[in-house]
């Protein structure tokens, strides 16, 4: 399966109508292409930072979608108030402990490795974070997005509430240090956000 993720550094005056033209008009459309399996956002009001991903089925569909998605998307961008950056993934571990609700917040990192370790972090990830996570109060779900040309992945982790997000911070943070140093990678950037929009039919990947 794979992704393909869009980046805008939104006005931020312009969020909430560009979350409602995306939830009432961009998804629908979206949701409906062949091979398309789910849609998410992630909003960060304080910097303005949206992320909307589209999961695929295969890289083909994905592809064959470009055409008909690029002009949604930079309808989308001009609704927000900025530029479009357009990022694609392999989707390597997708997790869900139950679906989240309204009030959903989830913790980004950005994480850099040797292309060659890729598969070995994906295991480490499935093996040894996961099952860490799971036991935290108010985890919802994880995924764990690929980019093995070039060494890089990105990790969602979901929580119920903003609220049970802060309240594992520090131990995420010594956590993801930990595992930086059994992967030998490095985080790049680790960002929160709320979870604006959800429609996922992505099947468990673990």
């Amino acid at each position: 399966m794979f992704a393909r993720s869009t980046t805008v550094l939104a006005h931020r005056e312009n969020m909430d109508r560009g979350i409602m033209l995306i939830r009432d008009e961009v998804m629908p459309a979206v949701l409906d292409m062949p091979g398309c399996i789910g849609m998410s956002m992630l909003a960060d009001r304080e910097s303005g930072r949206c992320i909307a991903t589209t999961a695929w089925e295969s890289r083909e569909a994905m592809e064959a979608s470009a055409t008909a998605v690029r002009p949604m998307r930079d309808r989308a961008a001009d609704a927000l108030g900025g530029t479009a950056q357009v990022d694609e993934w392999e989707i390597g571990v997708l997790h869900r402990d139950h679906p989240s609700a309204p009030g959903a917040c989830v913790r980004v990192t950005w994480v850099r490795t040797e292309p060659g370790t890729m598969d070995r972090a994906v295991e480490f990830y499935k093996t040894m974070l996961l099952p860490e996570m799971e036991q935290w109060d108010g985890f919802c779900s994880a995924s764990m997005l690929l980019d093995r040309t070039e060494g890089l992945s990105v990790s969602s982790v979901t929580y119920d509430s903003r609220e049970a997000m802060a309240a594992v911070r520090d131990r995420a943070s010594r956590f993801r240090d930990q595992a930086m140093q059994e992967i030998g990678g490095e985080v790049l950037e680790v960002r929160e956000f709320e979870l604006a929009l959800a429609h996922l039919r992505v099947p468990e990947l673990v």
